[in-house]
């Protein structure tokens, strides 16, 4: 069976915008109540995850947005970055946290430690640009983890795959041109932020699908247009941005995935890289707002993870 390593760290779960806020501290919880009805916890190694460093960070964003962030992170009290995305008190060093998973996370896939990883982490990470704040995001975790495997480890071909419900525009932002990496991203348009239809680069394969799509339209992407993209890409490695926020249960928007549908998609890129990666996958946890779907939707993406 194949380890699976489960990363986290209390300080996420410090990370809080607001009572009313959806992207609250109550996410984990919900993901690590379904780890412990499912049993799963028997069968992940769970990890501690790291900060990440300034220079981890600058190889996604610039070093005055870096720096922006580290200077208005509060010392009480709410910082309000944009309309979606807020800062308390132990955000900065929950975002450093969430990125340094990612990180944490390659380095025991690579050197062989475990063959696939899931960062159970928030703030979540695809919204960020290189130089902007947004969507409840501060610095892009995916991204970040990825641009460590390709320059820190050397690897010459990555590949980011992103189902969640809104399209990833600050992984864009990083990986559109840029040599050595792919996108293959599907989500719901229109739809906030309101990206990803325009003209784009060859190594960008957006996939948008209209509202009230279900498990069959996901499955049609993947089919159609990731796995072909993949096979001529031919990635060392696979980065996944995993938002759960496409479930019929979420009303963040409004697509019609269920737990099976989560389960399928992991399973084929998971099969993808135990031909092609050596099995190596790094997952990072973006939406997922209904809670306990949420947690149901998690399990069934380990599950794909280790497979049968």
């Amino acid at each position: 069976m194949p380890t699976v390593g489960f990363f986290s760290d209390p300080a996420c779960h410090r990370h809080d915008m607001g009572d009313e806020h959806p992207e609250s501290p109550a996410r984990l919880d919900a993901i690590q109540d379904q780890l412990l009805s499912s049993g799963m916890e028997y069968v992940l190694r769970f990890f501690d995850a790291p900060q990440a460093s300034r220079q981890q960070l600058e190889r996604v964003h610039t070093p005055e947005y870096v720096e922006s962030i580290f200077a208005r992170a509060p010392s009480d009290g709410i910082e309000v970055l944009d309309e979606d995305t807020r800062m308390c008190p132990y955000s900065l060093t929950a975002a450093l946290h969430a990125a340094g998973a990612g990180i944490d996370a390659v380095d025991r896939v690579i050197n062989g430690e475990i063959h696939s990883a899931f960062c159970a982490v928030r703030p979540p990470g695809h919204h960020a640009e290189r130089d902007k704040a947004m969507g409840f995001c501060l610095f892009n975790n995916i991204a970040i983890a990825a641009a460590h495997a390709r320059e820190h480890h050397g690897l010459a071909r990555v590949a980011v795959l992103d189902f969640d419900v809104h399209h990833g525009n600050g992984t864009e932002d990083f990986v559109a041109g840029r040599e050595g990496y792919l996108l293959c991203s599907s989500f719901q348009s229109p739809l906030y932020p309101f990206t990803g239809t325009g003209d784009l680069p060859d190594n960008i394969i957006n996939t948008p699908l209209e509202a009230g799509a279900g498990g069959d339209a996901l499955r049609q992407v993947v089919e159609q247009q990731w796995l072909p993209a993949l096979e001529k890409f031919q990635p060392q490695m696979l980065f996944i941005s995993a938002g759960f926020d496409g479930h019929i249960e979420d009303h963040m928007a409004q697509l019609r995935f269920k737990e099976d549908d989560y389960f399928w998609v992991t399973e084929k890129l998971r099969e993808y890289a135990d031909k092609n990666c050596e099995g190596r996958i790094v997952s990072s946890l973006e939406g997922g707002y209904a809670l306990s779907a949420l947690g149901r939707s998690v399990v069934a993406h380990l599950k794909g993870l280790i497979g049968s």
